[in-house]
């Protein structure tokens, strides 16, 4: 069937499935800064060095514990989102780009936990949390882009 045949293809998400991901995704975006903020500008010099912030440690426990579900809630998303847009063939590019972002978070952040020593965790870092800096972003993209194709 030509493209411009093809029948059109329902891909919002369920409101109860789009607000848990939106969840997830704030919630990782605002520990994310937090810890940003309590890491790089919160600590203070102590009697052997500069102290870590005590909401240094939370802001990465609330982040880490966000992250079970975004990745069971993105995870979901491989069938009721992702399956029907790849066979509407709509909003693909930033489509893309959102498993891209969401790939890479997930091999940084894994990596930061199980793999990175001290002299490379600096670079797992910054990889991380400057492409975390991106995720709401390009969410907000990629639902504009989406409402507007429909």
């Amino acid at each position: 069937m030509p493209p411009h045949h093809k029948r059109h293809v329902n891909l919002r998400m369920e409101r109860w499935h789009r607000r848990c991901v939106y969840a997830a995704c704030i919630l990782l975006t605002a520990s994310g800064i937090l810890w940003l903020v309590a890491h790089y500008w919160l600590r203070v010099p102590g009697e052997f060095g500069e102290t870590v912030n005590p909401l240094e440690p939370w802001s990465m426990k609330i982040h880490g514990a966000a992250a079970m579900p975004m990745l069971f809630f993105v995870g979901s998303l491989l069938n009721a989102h992702i399956r029907r847009a790849l066979k509407s063939g709509r909003n693909l590019a930033s489509g893309w780009s959102m498993i891209a972002i969401l790939s890479a978070l997930t091999v940084s952040g894994y990596a930061l936990y199980y793999i990175a020593g001290e002299a490379d965790r600096p670079v797992w870092s910054a990889v991380h949390w400057v492409i975390g800096l991106a995720l709401p972003v390009w969410v907000i993209v990629h639902v504009m882009l989406g409402k507007s194709s429909r």
